[in-house]
């Protein structure tokens, strides 16, 4: 048989045979896949209008939008309010949408002169009349009044100015994203100083404005709650306790209740729901219930807190109040840190004329629990005496709705720490168990191959090729071994059952937290794996760049000899700019106890998402690796473009061999060069497509090409040499079956398994004589 027609049938027994295997595994998981999705829980598409999103069958609606399906309007439309100032002029007020609950301020500014110099003149608030936004009265301000005149002025001001203090105060606070740490302390004295004025309560619209002052205190930045604020935070929140006992108000970010306390009264339990009305849009409706026997079982209920009272006093005015915070921003701790953006309900109780034998409180958390699942919780209350969360005197139980016992009447709270609910990859697929495993054993043979011919070759190419096979030949060992995560097994066996819904995986020490997100188990062995897999395959995308620069030396520039040194400074490249942009990344990234910071936790490689599961530019996957490796490949394809160009799809009167070549086999050789140069890896970047099923065909066609790249340089560089040939020839001519003769029709045809050896030797007689040719290459 012809030596040509070997090297073809050989060539395409492998190629067929890896290829449909691998395409098996592939319909296979497929197939898999598919039954799995179907036979999943479906949940029901929701369709959102006005910008909502959905999530898990529901709309997730914008501010302006609420109901089912974000088609209720939640907003006042742009007005003009006509006034008469104190010039007795007339004026035009212009104030943009405004938010339910929410105040907007005028378009028109105080004089640059005034006191309060650009800021808003007046303030509208937009409420809700049944399920249709309704502007209120516009509220001016005296331009010639800042935060820091009200503060002075407010402690010995008589009641008749103190309303319009209040109302410009609220005027001041009106934009929260704009009050410094400064504002806000000046704010909070005048709110605590119009608060203890005596029979504030009988003044409701002095009273309401104040609360509503705090409202928009809470949603300033909470970069401007800074410890400066603790002792100034600590008089308001004790005020406004003991403001609660007199008055009922509600605004959007707090709320005081006051209730009269019955002499036989023995427990009475305060409540904050979730109330929908007509299905249409959500509130938080305050409840409380005299006499009551116990902590609500229902589960819309956010929170509430049951005081069990011992009465102290005969008398008939006994009262009990309570305050709901929709944010802990009053409530800054030194030891408990935030970095998520949950809500943080505060809710405080008290008693004036009896004590609370004991408090229960219990709070039902909401948050998304495909994202977030709940780790631990801490039952607190707030510690006048430090300014800070403690949780003496208080236990917890276990439950979907977070109960607590506790011994102290004071403002309470449940800290919670997160984990995030991660997505923790699968083992290794099938395809890339077959196409890694067959990848070792190629790159093994073609590496001792290299190694046990290199003086019958007498070639100079040795040194790069064994290096590009020993640094894959490395990553695919470790990459097979290692690429899961051991936290992925912990994760598997402890979300089973009802208990994986909920997740309220918890100590039952009632110990104070440190933080509302906590970091997964430590994985010292996880970390080394994804620094070796970062830095091996790099190095293999440098040997890449190296046999593409030697291939354009000895192909382009082939009547020059290569520099001197070139093997030294080779190796210098190839193992050492790898390192340095390891070493580089690690330092920047790494610190203790933030190995996320530099690897993923799903698997051990390098981080490449967000909290929110987005891709992020801070993160090493981008600067570390996707960038350097798109460097090289683009270096790698220009003289991948200017080889096929220049010497195999072109006569080269330099290259003897290339006149020779057949159709046949320029297409092997340049399906060679691509193998070597690590091409196909392009089609990894394809993958960051947002797109799903534009992405899944291109993570099955990356982990076809990619995980077979050591087999398929084993087939081109190794199985394709002559010298290999020879080797197996006379391997084979020792195993030669004897001839077997077939009677057919009267005639004899001889038939046997394999040609004498000295057919294979003539064969490729006219190889070992050539010059350098590009087919020759994959020989040396």
């Amino acid at each position: 048989m012809p030596s040509r027609h070997w090297d073809k049938i050989l060539i395409a027994v492998a190629c067929c045979v890896v290829t449909l295997t691998l395409w098996s595994l592939c319909a296979w998981q497929l197939i898999i896949k598919f039954h799995t999705e179907i036979t999943e829980t479906v949940v029901p598409p929701c369709f959102c209008h006005n910008g909502g999103i959905c999530q898990d069958g529901a709309c997730v609606c914008p501010d302006e939008w609420i109901g089912l399906l974000c088609d209720i309007v939640n907003f006042c439309e742009a007005s003009t309010y006509t006034y008469n100032n104190s010039e007795g002029d007339i004026k035009n007020l212009t104030f943009e949408r405004i938010i339910v609950g929410k105040y907007g301020s005028s378009n028109e500014k105080c004089e640059p002169h005034t006191a309060n110099g650009n800021s808003s003149i007046a303030i509208r608030l937009c409420s809700r009349n049944g399920i249709i936004p309704t502007l209120e009265e516009p509220s001016v301000q005296n331009c010639n009044e800042n935060l820091d005149s009200l503060a002075s002025q407010v402690e010995t001001a008589e009641s008749s100015v103190v309303l319009e203090i209040a109302k410009t105060t609220q005027i001041l606070t009106a934009v929260p994203d704009q009050l410094t740490t400064q504002n806000i302390s000046a704010a909070m004295n005048i709110s605590v100083q119009i608060l203890k004025k005596p029979n504030i309560s009988d003044d409701a619209q002095a009273s309401n404005t104040v609360v509503a002052t705090v409202s928009q205190l809470l949603d300033a930045k909470e970069m401007e709650f800074s410890s400066d604020l603790v002792n100034v935070t600590s008089s308001l929140t004790k005020t406004i306790e003991e403001f609660s006992l007199m008055s009922n108000i509600t605004q959007t970010n707090i709320a005081v209740q006051s209730v009269p306390l019955m002499l036989n009264s023995s427990a009475i339990l305060f409540l904050a729901q979730r109330d929908e009305t007509a299905g249409n849009y959500q509130t938080t409706k305050l409840e409380i219930q005299k006499n009551a026997t116990g902590l609500n079982d229902e589960l819309s209920t956010e929170v509430q807190i049951l005081l069990n009272i011992t009465s102290n006093s005969s008398s008939i005015n006994r009262r009990a109040g309570f305050v709901l915070y929709q944010n802990d921003k009053l409530f800054q701790s030194k030891t408990y840190s935030s970095h998520s953006n949950f809500s943080k309900q505060i809710v405080s109780g008290n008693i004036d004329g009896g004590t609370a034998s004991g408090v229960e409180i219990a709070f039902n958390p909401k948050y998304n629990t495909s994202k977030f699942l709940l780790h631990d919780y801490a039952c607190v209350f707030w510690d006048y005496a430090v300014n800070d969360w403690n949780t003496a005197g208080c236990t917890k139980e276990k439950g979907q709705v977070l109960r607590c016992k506790c011994n102290h009447t004071t403002h309470f709270a449940v800290l919670m720490a997160f984990r995030i609910n991660y997505k923790y990859a699968k083992p290794l697929e099938c395809i890339s168990y077959v196409g890694v495993g067959l990848s070792i054993a190629g790159l093994v043979i073609t590496i001792l191959f290299q190694i046990f011919t290199r003086k019958t070759r007498k070639s100079s190419v040795t040194w790069m090729l064994v290096s590009l096979c020993s640094s894959m030949l490395t990553f695919n060992i470790i990459f097979i071994s290692g690429i899961e995560n051991q936290n992925a097994r912990n994760h598997s066996s402890n979300t089973s059952g009802s208990e994986q819904q909920y997740s309220t995986y918890y100590t039952t020490n009632n110990t104070l937290l440190k933080s509302d997100l906590v970091d997964p188990p430590a994985d010292s062995w996880c970390m080394a794996v994804a620094v070796l897999l970062h830095y091996f395959l790099l190095a293999t995308f440098m040997w890449t760049a190296l046999n593409c620069a030697q291939l354009y030396l000895l192909l382009i520039r082939a009547m020059k000899p290569l520099p001197g040194n070139f093997i030294v400074t080779m190796s210098a490249i190839g193992w050492g700019i790898p390192a340095v942009v390891v070493a580089v990344t690690l330092g920047a990234t790494y610190r203790e106890g933030k190995a996320l910071n530099y690897r993923q936790e799903e698997f051990c490689w390098l981080a490449a998402l967000d909290q929110d599961q987005n891709f992020s530019i801070k993160k090493p996957m981008l600067w570390s690796f996707l960038l350097p490796v798109a460097l090289i490949l683009l270096f790698n394809i220009i003289i991948f473009i200017k080889i096929i160009v220049s010497v195999i799809w072109k006569e080269n009167k330099d290259l003897t061999r290339n006149k020779k070549d057949s159709f046949m086999g320029k297409i092997t050789s340049t399906i060679s060069v691509v193998v070597v140069l690590g091409i196909t890896w392009t089609t990894g970047y394809f993958m960051l497509i947002n797109q799903e099923e534009t992405s899944l065909v291109f993570s099955y066609v990356f982990c076809i090409l990619n995980a077979t790249q050591g087999i398929q340089i084993c087939i081109l560089y190794t199985f394709r040499s002559p010298i290999f040939k020879k080797k197996v020839s006379k391997m084979s001519s020792a195993l030669k079956m004897p001839e077997i003769s077939v009677y057919l029709h009267s005639q004899i045809y001889h038939v046997s398994k394999l040609r004498p050896v000295k057919y294979f030797r003539e064969t490729f007689r006219s190889f070992e004589t050539e010059n350098i040719s590009f087919s020759t290459l994959s020989d040396s």
